[in-house]
């Protein structure tokens, strides 16, 4: 009795947010069942011109009361991935996960490090790919990724806002089960994921699940240790994106506690 759905929720963003995070605790529900990678289909073309059927044989088998989710951090910043959902399902519900930007950038930064480290590539400060010429290097990815504004104002040209979610990445981290309850009002489902099924790892840092018996923590790629960031640097990232977040949450119609 179970089949392969079009997913009914998509967790859009935002990459270095918690998106995973987000999904492996949601997994918990007996109604949620999560594509176990991340697809890239609305925002990268040669997934996209694959067609639905190809979308659909990546999500997991389903019963009929249950939602598939899949996550996908690039799309909040794809010009295209917004247009696309929408021709695809327009009343379709949407989770974004964000956290503090300058933490985000340095989030970024840090993955990007580790990988080219565990490559042998070499590796530059952060510093010195924030500052260019004594300013701010604001044409750094990292950095255009953190301007939420900029990509949240995409997608309110497709979807309404009481159809984006927004959860609060560093809530998430320290206080899973409100926001999760928050995410099951949003997707209209009964409460099921209670505070038992988290526990506090102190090796890690983190909180890590319990359900089914079994308890689980995110990969060791999560929760690395971030670099040590000049004050005088913090700070022109902080200025940078003042404006920015006061945009964000006249948009949003909600305030968060970023720098």
């Amino acid at each position: 009795g179970t089949s392969r759905q079009i997913p009914q929720t998509i967790i859009i963003g935002v990459r270095k947010g918690g998106t995973r995070a987000l999904l492996e605790m949601l997994d918990i529900h007996p109604n949620i069942v999560v594509a176990a990678t991340e697809v890239h289909f609305f925002d990268w073309d040669e997934n996209y011109v694959k067609g639905m059927d190809w979308y659909r044989s990546l999500m997991p088998f389903s019963y009929g009361n249950q939602i598939t989710i899949e996550k996908t951090p690039g799309y909040f910043t794809s010009p295209q991935a917004p247009g696309r959902i929408h021709d695809m399902n327009s009343s379709i519900k949407l989770l974004l996960i964000l956290r503090d930007p300058t933490e985000r950038v340095i989030s970024d930064y840090t993955q990007v490090y580790y990988n080219r480290v565990e490559s042998h590539k070499p590796v530059q400060l952060f510093e010195d790919i924030v500052i260019k010429n004594g300013a701010l290097n604001t044409k750094y990815k990292a950095i255009q990724r953190s301007l939420y504004d900029v990509h949240m104002e995409k997608w309110l040209k497709h979807f309404s806002l009481d159809q984006i979610h927004i959860v609060d990445g560093n809530t998430l981290i320290k206080d899973p089960l409100p926001e999760l309850q928050k995410v099951e009002r949003f997707l209209n489902l009964p409460s099921r994921i209670m505070s038992s099924n988290f526990y506090f790892n102190q090796t890690k840092g983190f909180y890590c699940i319990r359900s089914d018996g079994r308890e689980r923590c995110l990969h060791e790629s999560k929760g690395r240790p971030h670099p040590l960031v000049n004050n005088t640097v913090l700070e022109q990232l902080y200025s940078y994106f003042r404006e920015h977040n006061a945009k964000f949450y006249r948009m949003v119609n909600h305030s968060f506690d970023w720098h």
